[in-house]
């Protein structure tokens, strides 16, 4: 269940003394062909970290051989000397692997304003790619790790013959534009990279795009695609398609449950939308409504704060015409009371919660986890 499932991959994960805390630290995945297409997303804000702005360019021809990531630090506003690493590090994994470092992509993350350690960090590459095999998915994911609790790996196998790993990392800062996190999709499929974007873009939006834990955009943020083609079969896109989609989807929901300090997984179910934007607008309102989500950590079904969040937006429904369920509980009708908050059992970790908004017959879902002390507190002391 990751980037080495589809055949044509080699990874490695190995330990360099970047984290503070020790363990692996960078991983290192192979693309051996025959094809090398490549497609890439990444975070929407305007602060962008060093390797970032080398993965934007080194993808922008739609093709990539190897792609880098290390863990214990964001190299982000780091200045000139930042993306010297960045450009030496996309170097040393080309020199390993007889290739151009404009076919290498690089990915990082950790705490912003920090230099990362160059002498380290390029001993780590030699190590991982001296380490790379078949099997080495499981080290890759464990590498990228920072505040995650455990790995994030998934895989979806064809029986057309053709296969998808992904592993991802990610546990705060969890917010749209991909949400926090680095991932890396692999397929064995042959598709050019033009269809690979197409069907890449696809799956974000409907998956980590609506991913929207804490409400808080990260600088590095990047979902690879890489394709070997080493099957031999090109599948219809359609169907590739709706397999990328379950892949990041899975990936998806295993970054909301290790969400840091999270207490509930809440799933927004908006129905009877206008349209879909106003669907994941009003579903996103409730999602960064810190008193909807503290009052789900205490198990309270207050649902009067999701009709306030939802009235802030400028979706079109009548706010006196709002259902709202909760864990299977119809709490408001017709923007009134309905059954007695106390027939909802908030205890479960999974938190459902349905909004019909009565307006047309889109719908969409979003994303989100309880405020907690957990929270506040390891964000507090993230840097010390």
């Amino acid at each position: 269940m990751t980037v080495t499932t589809p055949a044509g991959f080699r990874a490695a994960g190995v330990a360099c003394g970047l984290k503070s805390s020790g363990g692996l630290d960078l991983a290192l995945v192979v693309n051996t062909g025959p094809l090398d297409s490549a497609a890439a997303v990444f975070t929407s804000n305007r602060a962008q970290a060093n390797p970032i702005i080398w993965s934007r360019q080194a993808i922008a021809d739609g093709r990539a051989r190897a792609i880098v990531l290390n863990s214990g630090g964001a190299n982000c506003f780091t200045g000139h000397q930042g993306f010297q690493t960045t450009h030496a590090t996309a170097e040393a994994v080309a020199e390993q692997l007889s290739v151009g470092a404009g076919e290498v992509l690089v990915c990082s993350t950790g705490l912003i304003g920090e230099q990362l350690d160059r002498e380290r960090l390029l001993a780590g590459v030699a190590a991982a790619a001296e380490a790379l095999t078949d099997d080495g998915g499981a080290d890759a994911a464990r590498a990228i790790m920072t505040t995650d609790s455990v790995p994030k790996t998934a895989e979806h196998r064809d029986d057309a013959g053709w296969s998808i790993g992904g592993i991802a990392k990610g546990a705060g800062m969890l917010a749209p534009g991909l949400a926090t996190m680095l991932v890396v999709i692999t397929t064995d499929a042959a598709l050019d990279s033009a269809a690979l974007d197409r069907s890449l873009r696809e799956a974000t939006r409907l998956s980590f795009d609506r991913l929207d834990s804490d409400g808080c955009m990260s600088t590095n943020d990047q979902v690879t695609l890489m394709a070997s083609g080493a099957s031999g079969v090109t599948p219809d896109e359609h169907d590739f398609t709706l397999a990328l989609v379950d892949v990041c989807m899975s990936l998806a929901l295993q970054l909301q449950r290790d969400a840091e300090g999270a207490s509930h997984d809440i799933q927004i179910h908006v129905r009877g939308a206008a349209s879909e934007d106003d669907a994941v607008e009003v579903g996103r309102s409730v999602a960064r409504n810190n008193l909807f989500k503290a009052a789900i950590f205490g198990n309270d079904p207050n649902w009067g704060r999701v009709l306030a969040a939802i009235g802030t937006t400028q979706a079109a429904f009548d706010p006196y015409d709002v259902d709202v369920t909760m864990n299977g509980v119809r709490v408001c009708t017709a923007g009134g009371p309905d059954r007695p908050r106390d027939e909802v059992d908030l205890s479960p970790r999974v938190v459902t919660l349905e909004i019909d908004l009565k307006s047309g017959s889109e719908a969409a879902m979003i994303l989100t986890n309880d405020l907690t002390h957990d929270y506040v507190h390891e964000n507090s002391a993230y840097s010390s």
